[in-house]
């Protein structure tokens, strides 16, 4: 009994047949999806928008809106996750039998910072592509300087070969 090394290619290969002849023959690809899709079993969406915690059932401990000064929010979750952390220590010293209120409790200011940082995202990738662009510019710019510097040597150095020949 013989075997084959592949397996046989996929039986739509033959929508391709005259695809040297013709490329327009071959069939279109399919459109994207839009919207929601189900994907190993699991809901997924192609809009890139962050829930609010609400909609993740998590209790909101910064003001809402869209003008929130998130430098000054993160310092304070920050800071209240330090007392809670401290309030943590003391409570598993005296009182080690309550300590889940207070781990949910950091649990949620974790929550909410995780949430802030995340809506810093959509800025903190456009900082990056500035960055990575202004980045190109300058090297592009140095380029261009290193090969009007060389050209310039190499001006100058056929002018002094010119000389020579010429004195010679």
């Amino acid at each position: 009994m013989a075997t084959a090394t592949y397996p046989p290619p996929p039986p739509y290969y033959r929508l391709y047949k005259n695809y040297l002849e013709d490329p327009k023959s071959a069939p279109e690809p399919p459109p994207p999806v839009e919207g929601t899709y189900v994907c190993f079993g699991a809901n997924y969406t192609t809009d890139d928008v962050l829930p609010s915690l609400e909609e993740q059932g998590v209790r909101q401990l910064y003001p809402k809106g869209p003008n929130v000064d998130y430098k000054k929010e993160l310092r304070s979750l920050n800071r209240e996750l330090q007392l809670h952390i401290l309030e943590l220590a003391d409570v598993l010293v005296q009182r080690p039998s309550q300590y889940a209120r207070r781990v949910e409790e950091i649990s949620l200011i974790f929550k909410n910072l995780h949430h802030l940082l995340n809506s810093l995202r959509p800025h903190q990738a456009r900082a990056t592509i500035i960055h990575i662009l202004e980045l190109q510019i300058q090297r592009r710019k140095q380029a261009v300087e290193d090969i009007k510097r060389r050209r310039e040597e190499a001006q100058r150095l056929l002018k002094e070969s010119l000389g020579t020949l010429d004195g010679q």
